[in-house]
């Protein structure tokens, strides 16, 4: 017997209530914004309007679905299932944060700021959730788009997925040793640089699109369902050792990205979350390249 639907509203602690929790009280926050120019007043008035946007989601939800509400800061610990249907409140990158913890479930971007333009990500009002989760669960999925992700698999076997993009490098992006393998037959060089950016179409329009720029590279930028991905090395510095021919490149279908670590240690994170990283050590190999599930974001 199958599960019945579970709506699972995903949002994040608002500005206020943060303030609230570390000065205790409302005339203390507002104190402390003050001394800062800044007003409780617009503060208090956003937390308002995530409040109702909440509310107005939830509500949307069938009465026959079970119903799960979980805060950004405990994602890692929720067990998300095949049954659920992801509604995030809140701006594009917390889309972004729960998309690691999905393995294919259909994710509704909600908009808490009703006066803003929607996201790239966040595409819908509030008002129009309960149209958005029959959009979802309907037979035909004509309005799910699969917006590509990339991952970083270890070869201890950790695994980590991303939506926007993956950084291999140093903890403090100052200079690490490792070597890459550019997926060209036996192409490959010994490299020190602040570390590798592997990114998505999604991801294009952050930190994948800084490094483009930044290199006036000619390789044309992934959009958000494609099949593709871009990376670039940071910094790569030549030496005697080290060679800087292997800083961009392209990456399909099956196509990896290698780096095998050459310093003490190295990390690998997803979408900017630094908190949840792959830890690697000398002489291990990491592989990058696009991951085996997608984002199903209803359009």
């Amino acid at each position: 017997m199958s599960l019945a639907r579970r709506a699972v509203v995903v949002h994040r602690t608002t500005e206020y209530a943060e303030l609230l929790a570390r000065h205790g009280t409302r005339g203390q926050a507002e104190f402390f914004l003050s001394s800062r120019g800044r007003s409780i007043g617009e503060v208090a008035a956003r937390d308002e309007r995530a409040r109702r946007a909440l509310a107005e989601v939830v509500a949307a939800v069938p009465v026959s679905w079970r119903l799960a509400r979980v805060e950004r800061a405990d994602l890692d610990r929720f067990l998300f299932g095949p049954e659920d249907v992801v509604l995030v409140v809140g701006q594009d990158g917390l889309v972004a944060n729960v998309a690691k913890y999905l393995s294919g479930q259909p994710v509704v971007g909600v908009d808490a700021e009703p006066g803003r333009n929607p996201g790239v990500l966040v595409r819908h009002r509030a008002a129009d959730t309960a149209a958005v989760i029959r959009a979802a669960v309907a037979p035909s999925g004509r309005g799910v788009e699969e917006l590509t992700m990339v991952e970083a698999v270890a070869d201890d076997t950790q695994r980590l997925v991303a939506l926007n993009e993956v950084y291999v490098g140093p903890p403090d992006h100052q200079t690490a040793r490792y070597r890459v393998a550019a997926g060209r037959g036996d192409a490959a060089e010994a490299q020190a640089s602040s570390g590798v950016v592997v990114g998505t179409g999604t991801g294009a329009t952050g930190w994948l699109r800084s490094l483009w720029q930044q290199s006036r590279s000619e390789l044309a930028l992934p959009g958000p369902t494609e099949p593709r991905l871009l990376w670039f090395v940071r910094e790569a510095w030549p030496s005697p050792t080290t060679g800087t021919s292997l800083v961009a490149g392209e990456l399909a279908a099956a196509q990896r990205l290698g780096l095998t670590v050459e310093s003490d240690r190295l990390v690998a994170f997803g979408d900017g979350i630094e908190t949840d990283a792959l830890e690697l050590t000398w002489g291990q190999t990491v592989r990058i390249g696009i991951a085996d599930v997608a984002l199903r974001l209803v359009a």
